[in-house]
């Protein structure tokens, strides 16, 4: 149902690859997030919470540079241990906090820098990259007539939540994770379809969202939300979590032969994404061209 419509939507989608450690361990940790371009200009869309953690990065970077400069100025001697704990203190850096982040955008090359335009009311952020040309190709066409997101509908969301790169080290010398030629470089999308369930609404009642039946994975926050065509309908932004009641509480059950006690709370995890005239009116505000169109092939610029 959606083969052709991820053959458009996949190469202009792609992930954010992170990686991290906390301050008492030389564990790297692999992440990933999503995000697709929007024209050929360099602008792309993702979560306003994938945004800040690419923005917190730099400063845990920071922190945690200026916190290595001052040990490197203190004397090894008998009050080296009572001087690196106050600097720990100062730097607010315990065992399990993160002490270093570092991140990289696929589909981007020669990356001289980029800015980010966040809403945080509806979880949506715009990156602008100045970089060299894309190695991503085409950008979304979003809905143009939005009357037809109604419940029962199939759509599908595409996204990175399944980290398997490997291109990563920690170097014990120089007490820092790095990027490195070695390993591998790419990690695979994901698809997810589901049904939409219901309308999302802010408090002033006017509908900001689409609830989808399936849950968005982890790591497909800031991928497109589409239809078998290949239009954008919207975002996925996080995973909602409904009770169903039908709690079991120390039941008794047969398993692998055995009489075990069983407990179980059920939930329904159910998709949340940014509705497609939420992103359309966050682009006009910031006056940045996007296309839309009753289909990719005849799509029309706004904002050009």
């Amino acid at each position: 149902m959606f083969v052709e419509a991820i053959q458009k939507v996949s190469p202009f989608t792609k992930p954010v690859r992170f990686i991290s450690r906390s301050y008492a361990s030389a564990r790297v940790i692999p992440g990933t997030a999503t995000f697709f371009f929007i024209n050929e200009d360099g602008y792309a869309l993702t979560c306003a919470h994938v945004a800040r953690e690419i923005i917190r990065a730099e400063s845990l970077n920071q922190n945690y540079t200026a916190f290595r400069q001052e040990l490197a100025q203190l004397k090894k001697d008998g009050r080296f241990s009572a001087e690196k704990k106050h600097a720990e203190r100062r730097h607010e850096l315990t065992p399990e906090r993160t002490a270093q982040m570092k991140v990289s955008f696929d589909g981007v090359k020669g990356l001289k820098s980029f800015s980010i335009n966040l809403s945080e009311k509806h979880d949506l952020a715009l990156i602008r990259f100045d970089c060299e040309p894309a190695l991503h190709t085409g950008h979304a066409v979003f809905l143009k007539d939005a009357s037809g997101i109604q419940p029962g509908k199939m759509l599908c969301r595409l996204g990175y939540p399944f980290p398997e790169f490997s291109n990563f080290t920690y170097d014990e010398k120089a007490d820092d994770i790095l990027w490195t030629a070695e390993g591998n470089r790419s990690t695979p999308f994901f698809p997810i379809e589901g049904m939409i369930t219901r309308h999302i609404a802010g408090a002033d009642g006017k509908i900001s969202g689409i609830e989808m039946s399936t849950p968005g994975l982890r790591g497909q926050s800031g991928g497109p939300l589409f239809a078998e065509n290949g239009l954008i309908y919207g975002m996925q932004s996080r995973t909602h979590h409904l009770h169903l009641g039908f709690d079991m509480k120390k039941e008794k059950m047969i398993l692998h032969g055995r009489e075990e006690i069983v407990n179980n709370q059920p939930f329904l995890h159910v998709g949340q994404c940014v509705h497609v005239n939420i992103i359309r009116e966050f682009l006009d505000r910031l006056h940045v061209k996007y296309y839309v169109g009753d289909s990719c092939e005849n799509a029309e610029a706004v904002n050009a």
